[in-house]
């Protein structure tokens, strides 16, 4: 879950990660915590999952109603809560982040502290492992295994042949996003407080992906957010200058050859607040989300001054670039207590193409195998 400065109130979020460590001591993550969720219409026999667009809800903090939503481009049919309507139970608290691995789903699940694996085939839940530093992203190395970053500290590898946590990378800090380069991991790290400056040292960690060590690291600019790699195999980190506008936000790219920062463009304006940073299938493009949707060839030698899809009112929160035909996906959070509205555009020309609803809070998207590019 991301957070605006427009919307502070919402809980779970980059920017009020001392906040939460201070409530997370005092509250249960039990299920005993966790409300109960209205049943959802039941599938259809034939329902299957393979080739479609997954929309991650997020869900209120605490109110356990994360959900995921899957539209099939085919027929724009939209279907709601799938986890529950196949499983019979609620996804749990805050669903972070989907990715697809072979046949199968892997779903974080951030405050409920779990992963979860379910079959793409019917979406039924084969197994669910419990990572209790509360799981953000993850990062597939290969056949065996997989890194997944964490608010609380530690990057938990996992096992992919028994889905289960093997060892953890001790960080000290909280990490957000990763990026593969060769035998390296690069993991965004929030940092820890710097008791003289009172603000976060945050860097871009290195890992060794035989050894999982942490073998060196780059420092950045505030709150290091999102990354992506572009097509000349540079790394691109979005800074959001912290909640306080510490420092303006600012787009870092990284050279993961000599492990240096080559290129630093900083917002116009310092208080923007970026989010989401996505790049399309060509690697050449950047998106992001700043009160609109931004477009930036990776080419570029400034910050675009205005959005390549202004907001127009909505609340934009989550971001997606369909692999396939490089489509723009966009969630609308609302009031963060309704059902949001995805928004589907061209690529090329800004124009909207369709809408559908989704859950509450949706704040991320992942496209099935069959949605790639060939």
């Amino acid at each position: 879950m991301i957070l605006n400065k427009k919307h502070i109130f919402l809980f779970f979020s980059t920017k009020l990660i001392s906040l939460f460590i201070l409530i997370i001591a005092f509250t249960s993550c039990s299920k005993n915590s966790i409300r109960v969720v209205n049943p959802v219409t039941p599938l259809p026999a034939n329902s299957t999952f393979e080739s479609g667009i997954f929309v991650v809800n997020e869900g209120n903090y605490s109110w356990g109603n994360a959900s995921i939503t899957f539209y099939n481009p085919k027929d724009s049919a939209a279907e709601q809560d799938i986890f529950y309507a196949e499983n019979g139970r609620s996804l749990g608290d805050v669903a972070e982040s989907m990715y697809t691995y072979n046949d199968d789903g892997i779903i974080l699940v951030n405050n409920s502290n779990k992963i979860d694996l379910v079959s793409l085939k019917d979406f039924k839940l084969t197994k669910s492992v419990i990572d209790g530093n509360s799981p953000r992203f993850m990062a597939i190395i290969d056949s065996t295994k997989a890194y997944v970053t964490n608010l609380q500290q530690d990057i938990s590898v996992i096992d992919l042949s028994t889905f289960t946590i093997k060892k953890s990378i001790h960080t000290g800090t909280w990490t957000e996003s990763l990026i593969q380069y060769n035998d390296y991991m690069f993991v965004t790290s929030i940092g820890v407080m710097n008791e003289t400056t009172s603000q976060r040292d945050a860097s871009l960690l290195i890992i060794n992906t035989t050894s999982d060590q942490i073998i060196d690291s780059i420092k950045t600019r505030k709150e290091p957010i999102g990354m992506v790699m572009d097509k000349k195999d540079k790394i691109w980190v979005l800074c959001d200058g912290g909640y306080d506008h510490f420092e303006s936000p600012t787009l870092i790219r990284i050279d993961p050859t000599l492990m240096a920062v080559d290129e630093t463009l900083d917002f116009p304006n310092p208080n923007d607040t970026p989010s989401r940073l996505c790049n399309n299938a060509h690697k050449d493009t950047l998106y992001f989300l700043d009160n609109g949707v931004y477009q930036m060839p990776v080419s570029s030698a400034a910050i675009p001054s205005s959005p390549f899809i202004p907001a127009n009112g909505h609340i934009y929160y989550g971001l997606g670039i369909q692999p396939a035909n490089g489509n723009i996906f966009v969630s609308d959070a609302k009031d963060y207590t309704q059902k949001g509205t995805v928004y589907q555009y061209n690529q090329v020309t800004g124009s909207l193409m369709n809408t559908f609803t989704a859950g509450i809070i949706p704040g991320s998207f992942c496209f099935t195998p069959g949605l790639k590019k060939k």
